[in-house]
Formats: structure tokens, sequence, C-alpha cells
């Protein structure tokens, strides 16, 4: 697994690729995840199911995504491949540069590849234009593509010019029995409206601006909690402050994986009002503690939840207002089962199945046979008529690279690393194996010292 998105860093493609590893491992596989450096976390580590994640040391961007580098990855990543005996890199998320240069490298090699899109995107600013050109760049040459919904695979296939043959579908998952309801964490006589998400543009923070005011004048009795940070936290704020709002609208800041249940548990309604979602775990994790879900109708989220968890709203104020105000009129006269919500969640969504039929695509690009240098070429050459040839030019010098490397560090001369599977590792680490693993970010505070 490779992407600048990993734990202690927080996200839906940190959780997809935490929860995804630890269940192929179970499962008899051997998984290596690599990332960048986070502060001190420099080097090897292991996850207690005995995962063992590379921290490499990488300059960064902006938003925990790394510099580009296009060459100076590739003695490192072959190094790290070659030593972990590697049949198949999987890349995660579009905006990764780690992601999509371990994809070009890996090709290189001769190595089996698969892209997982967790990510939606337009078509008409810069931004996407140039995300866009890069991506095409990459699923030139991939073996296979795996999108978290169809609306997302629809996005992908256009964005990169696919045969959605090359494409599944394959879905985020949750781990049930983390997020079990709890009625006596709510606020007797009170409604509680929950928000979990980053607190930027995308998810929708203006709208929860306007809505937000709104609902507490009609509703004296419903209270918002709000967990997460960003830089329009700001907004929300100065909302607050202007309509009085400070004892019914509790920000709560950044909180950790472990503790996000425990903050859904106090709430009877899960408000999301992001602006574009290819799937959103965060609604997922709300319905299965039985909370009733208000979203904008974006994305991939209408392909979630049923009809029964779940009221849509277009991504504007008074849509969002009616669809609130439907929910708690849905809370005092009908609420739901919060348990039966959880079963049904728990039925439908399992870690086990997303890695039972990512490791389906796993033997189908292991099965192919490898692509020729010049199909490659001709490939890279469909990125444009002036991309093409700079796409055509930076494989053939990456093709170069790796003759180099090969001459300058021998495969014979790389030290295989000594495998160790689930088994042996809660062996030689204990049944939690807190003695040899860095969960910290999943089991709270403490931090391990680099291996």
């Amino acid at each position: 697994m490779v992407s600048d998105f990993f734990y202690p860093n927080m996200g839906g493609v940190e959780a997809h690729i935490y929860h995804l590893s630890q269940r192929l491992v179970r499962s008899g596989h051997k998984v290596v995840i690599i990332t960048h450096n986070y502060g001190r976390r420099v080097g090897i580590r292991y996850l207690t199911s005995g995962v063992k994640v590379y921290h490499l040391p990488h300059w960064l961007v902006v938003d925990q995504v790394s510099l580009p580098t296009l060459y100076s990855f590739f003695p490192l990543f072959r190094y790290i491949v070659l030593r972990e005996q590697i049949d198949v890199v999987h890349g995660h998320a579009a905006f990764s540069a780690m992601c999509h240069e371990a994809i070009m490298h890996a090709q290189t090699m001769g190595i089996p590849t698969v892209f997982t899109d967790h990510s939606l995107f337009g078509f008409e600013n810069a931004s996407s234009v140039l995300t866009n050109k890069l991506l095409k760049f990459t699923l030139s040459d991939v073996g296979h593509v795996i999108c978290v919904s169809h609306t997302s695979k629809e996005n992908t296939v256009l964005r990169g010019a696919l045969d959605p043959h090359t494409v599944s579908v394959i879905p985020n998952a949750v781990v049930a029995a983390d997020f079990r309801p709890d009625v006596s964490a709510r606020r007797p006589g009170r409604i509680t409206v929950v928000i979990a998400s980053r607190l930027v543009y995308r998810k929708g923070v203006d709208l929860m601006v306007a809505v937000i005011p709104t609902i507490c004048a009609a509703y004296p009795y419903v209270d918002f909690l709000i967990a997460g940070d960003g830089v329009k936290r700001v907004d929300l704020e100065r909302m607050s402050e202007k309509h009085g709002l400070q004892d019914r609208v509790e920000l709560l800041g950044s909180v950790a994986h472990a503790g996000v249940r425990d903050v859904l548990v106090r709430g009877h309604i899960f408000l999301n009002t992001s602006l574009t979602e290819a799937f959103c775990i965060a609604i997922v994790e709300a319905a299965c503690c039985g909370l009733l879900v208000v979203s904008t109708k974006v994305g991939g989220v209408p392909e979630v939840l049923p009809d029964t968890m779940i009221l849509f709203a277009e991504p504007e104020k008074n849509a969002l207002v009616a669809s609130l105000k439907q929910a708690i009129h849905i809370i005092e006269t009908r609420p739901p089962d919060p348990l039966r919500f959880h079963e049904e969640i728990r039925m439908m969504y399992d870690w086990s199945d997303v890695a039972e039929r990512t490791t389906t695509v796993y033997d189908m690009v292991m099965a192919a046979p490898p692509v020729p240098l010049v199909e490659r070429f001709q490939r890279y050459s469909e990125c444009g008529a002036y991309a093409g040839i700079l796409a055509v030019m930076i494989v053939a010098a990456d093709y170069l690279f790796w003759l180099l490397l090969k001459k300058l560090v021998p495969r014979a001369g790389i030290d295989v690393a000594p495998g160790m599977d689930h088994a042996q590792f809660l062996q030689v680490c204990g049944e939690d194996g807190e003695s040899c693993a860095d969960d910290s970010i999943m089991r709270g505070p403490g931090e391990l010292e680099p291996a």
C-alpha cells in the first residue's frame, strides 16, 4: 500500500488503508505500507496486526502531500519492494504524489499495480484540470482501478478516459463493533444534531453557518455538536458569537478516531453538508451508532444508505433547513430504533468483504502478462499531443534509471526481510501486540521510538 495519507493523519483514505491492511493480514497475506514521515515518526513501525509501515523522510508541499520527485524516490522504493518481496503495489488517492510515483516505478519493474480513487473531481477549474491530467498519466499504465462508489467510477472513467471494464467498485466499510449505539449518552429533553468533518470549504461549512442559526431559532430545544477542525472553524465561531449560541453550539475541535463514537452517540441526528463526496464513511459510522442522517445529495452519497436511514437535500440552505425540520419531526414522533440501524449497517458494510473483493482484483492483475515497454510508450503517448511526448520521455528515463539501479545495487545484494504472518506476530508480541506495535493513534496516547 502506498499513499501520502496514513495515520497519525486522520481521514477516510487513512482509515481505508488501515482497516483493509489489517483484514488482508488476517487472511494470510503480507502487507507493507509506504508513506512519508509524520514529525518524528520516521523509520519502520509495526501495527498491532503485524502490518509493517515505512515512514520515509520526505519534504511536504501542502496538506500532508509530499513533494513530487519523479526519480529520487525510486532507489528507496525499489529497495523496499525487493527487500519485502512485494507482489502487488496498491496506490491510494489521486492527490498523493507518492502514490503516482510508486505506480510508475512498479510498472517499470514489472510489478502489477492497482489504484484506488477516493475522491470526485470536476473538469472546469485549474486544480481539477491539473489533477485529471496527472491521473490520466498514471492510469494510462495501471493494472486495475478501484472506486468506492458507482458515481466515483463514472467520474474516474471520464477523467482518465478509461475502459469501464478495467474499473471495479468496492465500497468502504465500517467496524460495526466500534460504533455501537448508546442512547443513555443523549441529553434528556433535548435533540442534538451532530456534525463530524474537517472544517474546510469542500465540507460545506458555509452551509453549516447558514443553517444552524435558522434551526436554533425555530427549535429552542435543538443543540448542535460539531467535531472537527480546519481553516473554516473561525466562521462557525463567529456565527455562534453573532447569534448568541455559545451554549447551544459546542465546538469540540479535532477528535481522535477512537473518540468519534463517543461523540456520535450523544446525538439524535447527523448532519452532512459536503459539497462533493465519493462515498462519505462518516454517514455510515453515524447510522451505525443509531443516528438519523440528513445529507446533501452529492456524489456517491445516495448510494450509501437505505432511505429509512437518511434524508437528502440539495446543497442549499432552504433545502437543508427543510430536511432538518423533517428529521426533527421524525425524532419527535417516530424515532428510529438505533439497534436496528446498527445491525443493518453491520450486515451491509464489512471490511472482510472488502478485503476479499480486493484480493480478487490482486489475483487478476497478477495473472495478467507483463506489459512490454513499447506498449507502455504507446499508452502514455495517448495523454495528449504534447503531454504524451513528455510522458513517454519521463517513462523512458525511468526505465533507464531502473537499469542503472540494477547495476549499482544488484538484487543479490539486498537482504530479504524475514517474513512474519499474523499468528507469528501475536506469538512474538503478545495477544494485543502492544509490546511491538505502534497503534498509538488507535489505542490512545503514546509514541514509540523509530525502529
